[in-house]
């Protein structure tokens, strides 16, 4: 799918599939027309129950269009069912929008595997893309590291890795302006015959590529920064990303159980409040909006189930980046460039 230089960008949002449907998704639609004048938004889902919620809020009505849809799929169900069963659902019809090209991108808060089932099926891949791939950011001690995959791809090939590879430094490099970006290839040791099969015959593919690779990387090196990009299967992806999203709740409990301890002990944390805020902020996902698939002929992004309006409104500022930067061109470009040494039990 083409996405070409346009004045204002249109995004369809599943209105239905958050936590807090569609009350945040409605409200984060308003925030975002009110401080970005070049992206206009499509509400999908309930009609009646969106414009409810549209009724609370003062907006520019010709900016926000709403399209109904009649199913929802929800946060329980399958991937598979969603799509057999719910034709019309909100995740569909908004994807839809987007491959017809009444839209320019697509984003939800919805059921993670139904957004990327769905968006797979209606958008199709880039060519010569293997498997889609979902990355998440990471704060870290200098700059960000991104992880691809974190959860999309549970068994991979090292094709699959070499490809999330190529497509996480595309996008480091068009929506943070990283140059060259540094990929690393998280395993249990630096040394590259260090890990399973899969690593290993990775490091041989990443190490003839044009990628800016700097070997195998381990856990602790995730938040230290010592990469750009780093990747693994989604399985071991998922269980980093799970485990970093627990360090926000745990340093919230503790200085709350500081605090506990007595007057003073309250002085203290009242009194670094502000910077302990500001050092959270970088954990916090309504900040990043949610996460892009990477691969899909589209832009798709999955955003937290429980994403604020200001989480909706940085997942729709993220789509409006991706498409102006015409991303998936470039992914296209540097996918095709690596035919020539892959092997062909890979292809």
């Amino acid at each position: 799918m083409s996405q070409g230089t346009k004045d204002i960008i249109t995004i369809s949002l599943d209105a239905m599939g958050g936590d807090n449907a569609p009350a945040s998704e409605v409200a984060g639609a308003v925030e975002t027309v009110r401080s970005n004048q070049g992206v206009n938004i499509i509400l999908v889902g309930d009609s009646g129950k969106i414009e409810a919620e549209l009724s609370k809020h003062s907006y520019d009505n010709s900016r926000i269009r709403i399209h109904h849809a009649s199913q929802v799929v929800e946060m329980h169900e399958s991937a598979a069912d969603a799509l057999r069963k719910k034709p019309d659902s909100s995740i569909a019809s908004g994807l839809k929008l987007h491959k017809s090209g009444e839209a320019d991108a697509f984003i939800s808060p919805g059921n993670t595997g139904a957004v990327m089932a769905a968006s797979l099926f209606i958008l199709g891949r880039i060519a010569n893309v293997s498997r889609p791939t979902i990355g998440s950011r990471f704060p870290t001690e200098r700059g960000i590291t991104m992880v691809f995959d974190v959860g999309a791809n549970v068994d991979c090939k090292p094709l699959n890795l070499l490809q999330f590879g190529i497509m996480g430094s595309v996008y480091a490099n068009s929506i943070y302006g990283i140059d060259n970006p540094k990929v690393g290839l998280l395993s249990v040791g630096e040394e590259k015959t260090k890990g399973d099969a899969l690593t290993v015959e990775t490091y041989e593919l990443l190490e003839k590529s044009n990628l800016n690779f700097v070997g195998n990387v381990e856990g602790r090196d995730i938040l230290k920064g010592s990469t750009h990009i780093v990747v693994c299967d989604g399985f071991v992806g998922n269980v980093v990303l799970k485990f970093a999203e627990s360090v926000l709740g745990i340093l919230k409990t503790k200085f709350s159980d500081y605090a506990e301890r007595g007057f003073l002990s309250k002085v203290k944390v009242g009194m670094a409040y502000g910077t302990l805020k500001d050092i959270m902020k970088d954990f916090d996902y309504q900040e990043y909006g949610g996460v892009p698939l990477l691969g899909v002929n589209g832009i798709s992004i999955i955003g937290h189930g429980r994403s604020t309006p200001r989480a909706i409104m940085n997942m729709a500022l993220k789509a409006e980046q991706m498409a102006r930067v015409k991303i998936n061109e470039k992914i296209a470009s540097q996918i095709k460039d690596i035919k020539d040494f892959v092997p062909k039990t890979e292809k």
